[in-house]
């Protein structure tokens, strides 16, 4: 952040208002990274600036990166809460915390036409139509559509989005296939159309006893005046709202609708799930989850509160309910309500109910928005494991490979002029370390400096063992080494007959070529190739990881050979003294006494006379 943005950003913090309104952090590159809404504006914009109280993760996050603001007055919070909302959809802002891409739920609309149109629809404008849902299941919102046409006679020119003409903004009134049949809705009078778009509205919006009840009506009064055919299309009405209405869960007694909004949050992977239960006539008119990202440090109540305000925000008239019942506490209802009040003309009570039929209620819609987080987060998981990186895709093009190299093994060596041999393996999967699966391997038939023969013995070990015991094979083997490594290899392989299971090669390190089995010339990878640095760190890290253990075991070595030259002590009591006292600094430091108690009255003397030129206790 420049000087001279620190001081315009400063500069705007001195001079907020302290009216209601919305806020937009912008980084240095002009980018929105969050959108809110407040109260008072001065008030909640500085609180983010002061050190009074210490920020979450996030925020702090969030607060570096903040180079610019810009404020949006408003007279009401109501409006705020409408424009947060209509901002946070068209920016995407990175801190905000809903997945707020309304192209993923699919909505009905009900044009506001002479003859309204019925049809689905994934986009929400302010166009003066009418949206019901959103429907979290495209599935649920075509049975919706298809019971409406069965239910009310609709065409499929009615009930279309292909019918609507996007460049104008109009509807397309071209007559649809049912026309040869005498049933197309263009044909319908203008007044007894609308009627069946109320009808319509009426089961949009779950009232599906009223409009039995008026339906059984009509049918009467059609019978009474012996116009028998449109009786029978009314019973055929009310039988498929019959069937539909059969489908819809009871869960009370009465008429009262209800919006049940319950939460469940999962910290550890930074996400929560609202559900929303819509219960109209007392019958579970539908269900509505949505995901929220980056929770961290954001209680439970602000999550939910601003999973009811982006539901309601983006809810058309006719969908809101006669109360509401919450799970947690929210942090600030006002604004919500007050834009209840403002935009559908309703005041809506908001409680969260501890006991009975209600709060059972609450618990049930808690329990669905767990399993749905819970799936969630399965699914993520599932696709970041199935996920293979770019530098794997780029090896296996590079090295020829007929399976995606996952998880890598590589295999070095280590001696001192033949002195202590040992070998590494290390494992990388996707393309990171797995420090959990590195092994060490003293080398045992082996004597003086022969690589060639020190590797074939580790892979011997270590692949006889997974076949024996029906181990999981890596999908690449590395040998660190030229032609030579690479033979040697090979040969332990194919003794073991595994050659055709497991794909090897062998890393040169004069020039970083790569040898393959068959091929007499090593190929050359790019050296810019992400898939030669994979392969270069990872032999890097099979050496340092087989020179640490080398040269610890050259470490303990010198250690024991110097208490060994001391008369009378041999290789067993020499670690044990190691064991208790961690080094022979600390053995040469200890007293007589300790000594004495460690190793025996006689062995420790001669210790101690050892290190001490034949100095006895307590001399001075």
């Amino acid at each position: 952040m420049s000087q001279d943005q620190n001081i315009t950003l400063q500069q705007k913090l001195d001079h907020l208002p302290t009216n209601p309104g919305v806020y937009q952090f912008k980084d240095q590159r002009g980018t929105i990274i969050y959108v809110g809404k407040a109260k008072r504006l001065r008030n909640r914009v500085r609180s983010y600036f002061q050190n009074a109280q210490p920020l979450s993760g996030k925020i702090a996050v969030m607060v570096s990166k903040i180079a610019d603001l810009e404020i949006i007055v408003t007279d009401s919070e109501a409006e705020a809460l409408i424009l947060e909302n209509n901002l946070i959809k068209k920016h995407q802002p990175r801190y905000n915390i809903l997945y707020r891409d309304d192209k993923s739920y699919p909505y009905i609309c009900v044009t506001r036409d002479e003859r309204p149109r019925v049809f689905p629809t994934r986009t929400v404008i302010q166009d003066g139509n009418r949206y019901y849902g959103p429907y979290d299941h495209v599935g649920k919102m075509r049975n919706m559509v298809e019971t409406i046409r069965r239910t009310f006679g609709l065409c499929t020119c009615a009930c279309s989005p292909r019918t609507i003409d996007h460049t104008k903004g109009l509807p397309k009134w071209n007559k649809c296939f049912e026309d040869y049949f005498e049933n197309c809705s263009v044909d319908i009078p203008v007044e007894e159309y609308q009627d069946i778009i109320d009808k319509v509205v009426k089961l949009l919006n779950g009232k599906t006893d009223g409009l039995i009840r008026d339906l059984k009506e009509e049918m009467e009064l059609a019978s009474q005046s012996l116009e028998f055919e449109k009786a029978a299309k009314i019973r055929d009405s009310i039988q498929s709202l019959d069937k539909y209405s059969e489908k819809m869960k009871i869960v009370d007694n009465t008429e009262t609708d209800r919006d049940i909004f319950a939460l469940e949050a999962d910290h550890i992977e930074n996400l929560a799930c609202g559900v929303l239960f819509k219960v109209r006539d007392g019958k579970l008119l539908g269900t509505y989850h949505r995901f929220l990202k980056n929770i961290e440090g954001i209680p439970e109540g602000q999550l939910l509160q601003s999973f009811m305000e982006d539901y309601y925000t983006g809810s058309i008239s006719g969908t809101i309910p006669d109360e509401v019942h919450i799970s947690h506490d929210l942090d600030d209802d006002e604004p919500l309500m007050d834009y209840l009040w403002q935009e559908h003309g309703k005041k809506v009570p908001v409680h969260r109910p501890q006991k009975g039929e209600k709060a059972q209620m609450v618990r049930m819609a808690a329990a669905n928005a767990g399993l749905q987080l819970k799936e969630y987060i399965l699914q993520k998981q599932k696709a970041e494991k199935d996920r293979v990186p770019h530098v794997i895709k780029s090896l296996k093009r590079d090295l020829g490979l007929q399976r995606m190299p996952r998880r890598i093994e590589c295999i070095d060596n280590s001696n001192f002029q033949g002195s202590e041999p040992v070998a590494s393996l290390v494992c990388f999967v996707d393309g990171q370390p797995r420090k959990s699966e590195y092994k060490k391997y003293n080398i045992k038939t082996v004597e003086g400096p022969d690589d060639f023969a020190s590797m074939r013995e580790v892979i011997t070990r270590r692949y006889g063992r997974l076949k024996k015991e029906g181990g999981h094979l890596p999908d690449l083997l590395v040998v660190d080494g030229g032609q030579g490594q690479l033979s040697s290899g090979l040969q332990a392989l194919e003794e073991l007959g595994m050659h055709d299971d497991l794909p090897i090669i062998g890393l040169a390190k004069r020039l970083e070529e790569v040898f393959i089995p068959g091929k007499s010339d090593a190929i050359m990878i790019p050296k810019t190739s992400s898939a030669l640095k994979l392969l270069q760190y990872l032999r890097d890290e099979a050496h340092r990881f087989a020179i640490t253990f080398h040269r610890q075991k050259r470490s303990k070595r010198t250690i024991r050979s110097t208490l060994t030259e001391i008369p009378g002590i041999g290789p067993k009591t020499a670690q044990k003294l190691l064991k208790e006292f961690g080094s022979v600094k600390r053995i040469r430091e200890t007293d007589l006494e300790q000594l004495q108690e460690q190793a025996g009255k006689q062995t420790g003397e001669v210790i101690y006379e050892y290190f001490h030129g034949g100095e006895k206790a307590g001399e001075g």
